[in-house]
């Protein structure tokens, strides 16, 4: 069996775009007992967990990562040997938090919260070296990424399959438009999706 497990990036949900567009081609291929899309707590540990118990209900899940999401995925692709998707993946995030403690707030749930030296510090526990075994690995770049600088992923998952666009953004326009090579690589059979008009998931 095929099944996936997305992770969001912070101060995400589950209703966010890509997860929004992605549960609705596993509904329509009829596969939507395969995915998962947990809403993650804001604390690291806490989503590591939820994330682990999430690996453990599902059979090899192919791990989709965007953006924190993609750091927590190259996490656990390493520790459990599965195949992860990244999509505009953060880079060591607990380098990027220098003077932005404080106060967050949820873009989707509203949730308001605090981001601490504690979760720093769970960030960095959670830190790998660059993929030992790069043809489990995809990762997906946008140029005007607006929050991350893509050349730092460029440079850190350099010998895995790398597709960097001119262009798009942070939350990686024309996400369904890749839907293919996703399914690909999740080994999901082209007979279930080949007829697919993918534009009517924009």
């Amino acid at each position: 069996m095929t099944s996936i497990l997305y992770i969001h990036g912070l101060n995400s949900s589950p209703s966010s775009l890509k997860a929004s567009q992605l549960s609705a081609l596993m509904q329509r291929l009829g596969r939507s007992a395969e995915l998962r899309v947990p809403a993650l707590h804001h604390h690291p540990r806490e989503a590591i967990g939820q994330l682990e118990a999430a690996i453990g209900e599902l059979v090899q899940p192919l791990l989709i990562g965007s953006s924190l999401g993609g750091y927590y995925a190259t996490h656990l692709a390493a520790r459990h040997g599965l195949k992860a998707l990244l999509i505009n993946p953060a880079v060591n995030p607990h380098r990027l938090f220098d003077g932005h403690l404080g106060p967050q707030t949820n873009h989707y749930t509203g949730e308001t919260w605090q981001l601490t030296d504690d979760h720093v510090a769970a960030l960095a526990e959670l830190e790998v070296p660059p993929p030992q075994d790069p043809a489990r690995y995809q990762v997906w770049l946008q140029t005007a990424d607006e929050t991350l600088d893509y050349r730092q992923a460029q440079a850190f998952y350099r010998g895995c399959a790398l597709r960097i666009e001119a262009g798009g953004d942070h939350g990686f326009q024309r996400f369904p438009a890749h839907f293919p090579a996703l399914l690909a690589f999740a080994g999901i059979p082209a007979s279930e999706w080949r007829e697919l008009d993918f534009s009517s998931f924009d």
